[in-house]
């Protein structure tokens, strides 16, 4: 199981996927390196009722409180904070999700921009062989995009489109939503109580 995440959330559709996946690894015990982008910030207050600080310390304390984390459990960092442990390998958790995953996002990475701090920790996640899973919430794909998940496939990222199923025959939306939470805690080794695995 990874014991540090970390969870950067970008501008696409789908932030009530990256707020329930953080209650999740809070749930669990696991310590979570956040990182949000302006854009995902403007996304979280037009799909949901979160109402995020923009500053990183303010932010931090917001979702302590928010999610009953313990004290540290959850660090906040800034888009520019180049000291924060997930810029370096030295430093960085060994597993990273970006949830949901912008094209703009995706494109980055594949390119190896490094241009913020969400860039360059998956940059890192990267050239350090560890856990990178990449969240797209688009359609359609153009080739542009495609071209890129394959290449960062090719790279050992893991490209998990927030592509609920069905045939747990979900009742509400929140069904839908653990549904894809489920497969990423599951890539993470994380248990999960959310939905059941096929078969059982």
């Amino acid at each position: 199981m990874a014991e540090r995440v970390t969870l950067a959330v970008t501008g696409a559709s789908g932030a009530q996927y990256a707020m329930r996946l953080l209650g999740c690894l809070v749930e669990a015990g696991v310590e979570v390196s956040f990182l949000i982008s302006q854009a995902a910030q403007l996304v979280v207050a037009t799909e949901t009722e979160w109402q995020l600080p923009p500053k990183p310390q303010a932010l931090e304390h917001y979702l302590t409180e928010q999610f009953k984390a313990a004290e540290g459990q959850i660090r906040v960092y800034g888009k520019q904070d180049w000291m924060a442990p997930v810029a370096s390998g030295s430093g960085a958790p060994a597993a990273m999700v970006v949830c949901p995953c912008s094209t703009g996002t995706l494109s980055a990475i594949a390119t190896g921009a490094s241009n913020n701090l969400i860039e360059r920790a998956a940059d890192v996640a990267l050239k350090e062989r560890r856990k990178l899973i990449l969240v797209p919430r688009e359609t359609p794909f153009s080739s542009i995009h495609l071209e890129n998940m394959l290449k960062l496939s090719q790279m050992g990222a893991v490209i998990m489109p927030a592509s609920p199923g069905f045939y747990h025959k979900p009742q509400s939306i929140d069904d839908l939503i653990d549904f894809v939470v489920a497969r990423i805690l599951g890539q993470l080794g994380i248990e999960q109580a959310l939905m059941p695995r096929w078969g059982e």
